[in-house]
């Protein structure tokens, strides 16, 4: 009997539902575990290009050039002092090879101006209202001034905006899941958070020193 019984008792012992305690701490594992797997890209650009924008006058990849473009606006472009925009700026971008965002549109007496906005370029027009001519002054910037404006979300438009908005939040995830996986660990939980209240302390005391 003893010997049957052993068996019987591992496999209720093996149908035993977990406690909250192991099923919460399996559910944070699997969370931080694929919440890093999907930012890990994510936090190697936001790390390297954080380096890149900590240092401006590092030269590799910041080749800037600087053009100027003329030409003349088709017919209908302006009409009764109204400005059709969207002719405009599609007739410059297929003349003159201009990309981004078109905004900041002006019309003041006899010029009107917009401008292409994108990571690392701009392009600025100024138009005679009288005759359609324009001139462009673009500035394209190198590799490394296109991936710091990425990193500050400027002028990349509002896919871009919800990808750092995502990030954020995946990252948030990550720390606040590893720091619940680390308070599961007896042997290490005390140093560890030590180890993080330190460095907290550390973060605050610069951060202090760097706004006075």
């Amino acid at each position: 009997m003893s010997l049957s019984a052993k068996p019987e008792s591992a496999a209720r012992a093996s149908r035993r539902p977990r406690s909250l305690k192991a099923r919460t701490h399996v559910w944070l594992r699997w969370l931080h575990t694929y919440t890093s797997m999907v930012s890990l890209l994510v936090v190697l650009f936001f790390s390297l290009t954080g380096i890149t924008l900590n240092h401006p006058d590092w030269a590799f990849g910041s080749a800037e050039t600087r053009r100027e473009v003329t030409g003349t606006l088709p017919a209908g472009w302006i009409r009764d002092g109204e400005v059709n925009w969207l002719t405009v700026a599609e007739e410059l971008r297929a003349r003159q090879g201009l990309h981004g965002r078109a905004e900041d549109t002006r019309l003041d007496g006899n010029e009107a101006s917009l401008s292409f906005r994108a990571p690392g370029y701009s392009a600025d027009a100024f138009i005679d209202t009288g005759t359609g001519r324009y001139t462009v002054n673009v500035e394209a910037q190198g590799a490394v001034a296109v991936l710091n404006d990425l990193h500050r979300g400027r002028d990349a438009g509002g896919a871009w905006a919800w990808l750092i908005d995502l990030s954020g939040i995946f990252l948030t995830l990550v720390s606040l899941t590893g720091l619940g996986i680390l308070l599961y660990l007896k042997k290490t939980r005390v140093k560890a958070l030590a180890a993080m209240l330190g460095a907290s302390a550390l973060v605050a005391v610069l951060a202090r020193l760097a706004i006075r």
